[in-house]
């Protein structure tokens, strides 16, 4: 708790203002319960980030309220959704309120003639594509946390997409929403000023300023986004290789190759394969002298999907591949959302199995660049394994990030025994993620695709990468945040309060 309790009853007598009293949670068990998220932290240390107490607004309205009580009282407040992001966007560094939105969950409109829905950002992907089915429409944002990952925590973090290649990733398919600024202000943002405009030359872009920005400028409460006819026909063939050079050289290739209906590719490294086939407990059996595999994944109407699969299939033969068969094809794919919800372990060096959770870290990288960047990160987490039973190569994905295959989200995936994280240990694991990060940027890649960069290790390089980018990161969040309540700690933007006028 980071507030005395006489602030404490006077923070609560200012929200009920706003909210009914069963919209204030102050119990220890509702704290706990949204003051975590899936990425191990030091478990050691839990209780140095739990919330005052969390709020469940139902309104743009009642999201603003809490907001401008917040910069009154000089309250921190993080916005908190679906609770799924790797990079702590929603974990509370310094108490306050956690505004949980997941009562915001509805449907607001459905427009069929202009191909848009507008919704609360308290619905997942699965809900709103249950209801868009019934028009044999769907919305294509497909993290792999597609079950429970909410549409505002996909705001929040500028989400990727496993079939982005073909439909876009976050950014692209959302059109417009309103945002509650730190100070409690409500604004629309969108291309212009429009809800429904996909494109407009009308002042800044001020969409993508307000996306991935981890709930360090405000909380999005609705928004507008792109719809596509339901495919009709979905096609996803996994290729088998004996080694991985030939399967990179595939992967690159199919993503060249222009297919229209190409919604993405995946390639599994020599390490994922191995570790898929001893832990995974959602992994499809495969021959024994599978070393990397690739997926192909297409979506459309049957007359486009089947034809150009005979291009795809034709493209992975001339490569040395071996096509896996319908059956675990379909299974494998199917199986993508499952490993994001499957109980997980991993192995010491001596080979006990023991309870570990997941921890991926993601950059942006160059297909020209993967094999150099994968033989360096791989090294990072031997030389940790080398030292300590705690962590576990758990191998690398890689991810078409657009549909000419100029880059791609890469991510090593690292069992933690967390029960057995110490200070020594944790110290070890940011410095990793240190040295993760700075093989990205000595690439000429980005440090984060899909997740975000705001955790211990890896932020420490965000000024590198942005240069004199972060400056004006920094002059954005004074001016927009003149109190510094909204998720301060992260992105390393508590500098913007080091120095100047306001310091």
């Amino acid at each position: 708790m980071t507030v005395t309790v006489e602030a404490l009853d006077e923070l609560v007598t200012a929200l009920r203002t706003v909210l009914a009293d069963d919209q204030i949670l102050t119990s220890k068990t509702d704290r706990y319960n949204r003051a975590r998220v899936p990425a191990p932290f030091p478990v050691h240390r839990w209780s140095e980030r739990l919330p005052d107490l969390a709020v469940l607004p139902t309104s743009t309205e009642q999201v603003a309220g809490v907001v401008r009580i917040a910069n009154e009282l000089r309250v921190p407040v993080v916005p908190r959704d679906g609770g799924t992001g790797l990079t702590d966007g929603a974990v509370p560094l310094r108490g306050g309120i956690v505004v949980d939105v997941k009562r915001m969950n509805q449907v607001k409109e459905l427009d069929l003639e202009n191909r848009t829905v507008t919704v609360g950002t308290g619905i997942s992907m699965l809900k709103l594509n249950e209801q868009l089915a019934k028009h044999d429409l769907f919305y294509p944002d497909d993290p792999a946390s597609y079950p429970c990952s909410l549409v505002g925590g996909r705001i929040g973090t500028s989400g990727w997409s496993l079939i982005g290649s073909r439909y876009g990733h976050s950014r692209d398919l959302v059109l417009s929403f309103d945002h509650v600024l730190p100070t409690g202000e409500v604004m629309h943002v969108g291309d212009g000023i429009g809800h429904k405009i996909s494109k407009s030359s009308s002042g800044y872009q001020l969409k993508h300023l307000f996306m991935g920005h981890q709930g360090t400028l405000g909380i999005a409460t609705e928004a507008t986004l792109k719809l596509f006819p339901k495919p009709e026909a979905e096609l996803s063939p996994f290729w088998a290789f004996d080694n991985y050079d030939d399967a990179y050289r595939c992967v690159g290739a199919l993503a060249r190759a222009g297919v229209a209906t190409f919604a993405g590719a995946v390639l599994f490294d020599e390490w994922k394969v191995a570790y898929l086939r001893r832990d995974d407990e959602a992994y499809i059996p495969q021959p024994n002298d599978v070393r990397a595999l690739v997926c192909a994944v297409m979506y459309g109407y049957e007359d486009e999907v089947r034809p150009a699969g005979k291009r795809l299939f034709r493209i992975a033969k001339d490569h040395g591949a071996r096509y896996l068969g319908d059956e675990i094809s379909e299974g494998d794919w199917a199986a993508r959302h499952d490993r994001y919800a499957t109980p997980l372990h991993g192995r010491t060096k001596a080979g006990q199995v023991v309870p570990m959770s997941w921890h991926c870290e993601d950059a942006a990288v160059n297909y020209t660049n993967l094999p150099s960047v994968s033989r360096a990160w791989h090294e990072i987490v031997a030389d940790l394994r080398r030292r300590t039973d705690v962590f576990d190569d758990w191998g690398m994905f890689t991810y078409t990030s657009g549909s000419t295959g100029v880059d791609y989200l890469t991510e090593i995936d690292v069992g933690i025994w967390e029960q057995q994280l110490d200070d020594r240990a944790w110290e070890m694991w940011v410095k990793a993620k240190r040295d993760i990060a700075a093989v990205a940027l000595a690439h000429n890649g980005s440090i984060s695709a899909c997740h975000g960069s705001c955790r211990e290790g890896e932020v420490d390089l965000v000024p590198q990468e942005l240069g004199r980018g972060f400056d004006v990161m920094l002059d954005l969040k004074r001016t927009l945040d003149p109190n510094n309540i909204m998720n301060p700690g992260k992105y390393l933007l508590d500098r913007a309060y080091e120095t100047g006028p306001h310091a």
